[in-house]
């Protein structure tokens, strides 16, 4: 804690460049002019750490933004973190320096980010970005399972974490023999690991950052199981290029002069776009809460305590507010609400609108695609539409051919790639190039979510193609948590599959076929022993929170389960 009390804002230590330093009254951003490019360049070079953050820093040192934090940080003890873009790009450059000098790590190489909402994961990210390291984001609810097959399958040079799962780490690292060295955030230190803070404070502030072309690699999102492990979906920097783009900043259009809180989960696509590219292409204030878990009396007090005035978030977060029964839910400062990551219902949204007299404006988009679709500020929006596509992305609903469907037809939604893929399309599952083949359909990358759209170009989700549960925002894949219910002897066979939940929108429920030694346990008991069973080998969210015992599976001819039956009995009965 006393780290974090050192890094507040008005604190004038360490070389004096913690303290924030007093601008001029903030103009406009057309003002400013930030860079910005048009919706179908590609200039040929480009880095988000020098093309985006360095300049903010120089309109901050020429008095042309105003006094506005860049990060604005707090947590439940009362610790706060305040850091300007001058702040953060000297900061950074010590950690690409601590990278790369200290622990060795070159252009390419890779690192697992597995970090809490902590002021260091922006450090770590953009000291990556700066010096040509793939950073790899995970959530913190990964196990030690989860964290072998990630470094196994990424070689990765390199990991950051906490004192929280350093002994997951320590418990797989042998068997991982790329990982050279583990850097541990905290206030303790630990055999075998480097101290991320002593490093930093020792790291020098002169770093060039390299000249990174727009095409290559930046960050690799590991995506949600459905048919095996979770496959490597690898971006290039134009991933954050395309935030400069005038079709991009539509969405959300922050100023210099808005909060914009984001609550995605730092593990997550969301978390580099709504919590890095977005806010900071447009000069503006990024604001942050630790939060452990969503608690949504916290979150309603954070909207009365702090001027936020822009919200992205799952749609399972607007949901757990609305369920409260708040005595008002009219927030002093708050604008703008957008979601992503699943549908919000009709009546959600017009219930939220009634409540706190904002709309919230649904977004699209999948680990491979970044935000790709959404209802843009001012463009009139259809309850439960997920909007229209944002340029440059052609997006399109299309047969399994790879055929354009007229409006009003189910189909996939398919985002054009040829003759040119889109900037911020991903790259390829790495590693993989039968995946990423098979998601190549005709002139089109098939997404395998369904949808129709209408005359007016709004799109409208039907379902997955696949078989991945999102359970408040968080995708989770059958076959991890059925791997995971395999090793436990009760279990001879299980499928797993989404159920409609009135809060998460969707929970993950197992149908579970038992050994016959195991019959006449008592199911509750054992219900309760299969869940924690699974929260011990895998993320606790994977959990099945609920638990069917059959007698047999619904399957093909050739043997294969037949999920789609099973959720279409979970529908009937919600």
């Amino acid at each position: 804690m006393q780290w974090l009390m050192r890094f507040r804002g008005i604190h004038k230590s360490f070389h004096g460049f913690y303290s924030v330093p007093q601008y001029m009254r903030c103009r406009s951003l057309s003002e400013v002019g930030a860079p910005r490019w048009n919706d179908h360049d590609r200039p040929k070079e480009f880095n988000f750490a020098s093309d985006i953050l360095d300049y903010w820093t120089q309109m901050e040192r020429e008095g042309k933004r105003g006094p506005s934090p860049a990060l604005w940080w707090v947590n439940n003890q009362g610790d706060e973190v305040k850091w300007s873009f001058t702040e953060m790009s000297e900061l950074s450059r010590r950690t690409a320096n601590m990278l790369t000098q200290s622990c060795g790590l070159q252009p390419g190489d890779r690192l697992a980010l597995i970090l809490p909402r902590i002021p260091e994961w922006w450090l770590v990210t953009i000291g990556c970005i700066r010096s040509g390291i793939i950073f790899m984001p995970g959530t913190t609810q990964l196990k030690a399972k989860d964290i072998l097959y990630r470094l196994q399958v990424s070689k990765a040079q390199s990991i950051v974490t906490t004192d929280a799962l350093a002994p997951e780490v320590d418990s797989v690292a042998s068997k991982c023999p790329n990982l050279k060295t583990k850097l541990l955030v905290s206030d303790h230190s630990r055999e075998g690991w480097l101290d991320f803070r002593s490093m930093l404070k020792s790291a020098s502030p002169d770093h060039t950052c390299i000249k990174s072309k727009t095409s290559d690699p930046m960050v690799i999102f590991f995506t949600s199981g459905t048919t095996g492990y979770p496959k490597m979906a690898k971006h290039s920097h134009g991933l954050a290029l395309r935030s400069s783009f005038p079709s991009s900043r539509k969405l959300l259009q922050l100023k210099t002069t808005d909060v914009f809180w984001c609550l995605s989960d730092p593990g997550w696509i969301l978390a580099v776009l709504g919590c890095l590219t977005e806010p900071w292409t447009s000069g503006s204030t990024l604001f942050i809460h630790q939060l452990s878990q969503f608690e949504p009396k916290v979150i309603v007090e954070t909207f009365f305590k702090y001027p936020i005035t822009q919200c992205l978030a799952a749609p399972g977060v607007y949901r757990m507010v609305l369920q409260q029964n708040f005595p008002s839910l009219r927030f002093p400062t708050l604008e703008h609400c957008c979601t992503g990551g699943e549908s919000l219902l009709p009546e959600e949204q017009e219930q939220w609108r009634q409540q706190t007299g904002i709309l919230i404006h649904q977004a699209y988009g999948q680990s491979e695609t970044g935000i790709s679709c959404g209802n843009l500020r001012g463009m009139t929006s259809k309850p439960s539409s997920l909007g229209k596509a944002i340029q440059p992305f052609d997006m399109q609903i299309i047969d399994n051919k790879g055929n354009v469907l007229p409006p009003n037809t189910e189909g996939n939604i398919g985002i054009r790639i040829k003759p040119t893929k889109p900037i911020g399309l991903f790259m390829c599952y790495e590693n993989d190039p039968e995946k990423t083949a098979e998601v190549e359909c005709g002139d089109f990358y098939n997404t395998g979510d369904r949808a129709t759209i209408d005359e007016e170009g709004y799109f409208w989700f039907l379902g997955r193609a696949d078989d991945v549960i999102n359970a408040s925002g968080y995708r989770i894949g059958p076959a991890e948590v059925e791997n995971a219910l395999a090793e436990h002897p009760a279990v001879a066979e299980s499928a797993v599959v989404g159920s409609p939940d009135p809060t998460r929108g969707e929970v993950v429920k197992a149908f579970v076929v038992l050994n016959p030694e195991f019959k006449s346990r008592d199911q509750d008991q054992l219900t309760k022993e299969l869940q924690e069973h699974v929260k011990s080998v895998t993320a606790p969210y994977k959990y099945p929170r609920k638990v069917e015992f059959v007698p047999e599976l619904p399957k093909t001819i050739t043997g294969k389960i037949r999920r789609s039956e099973l959720r279409k009995r979970e529908l009937r009965q919600k």
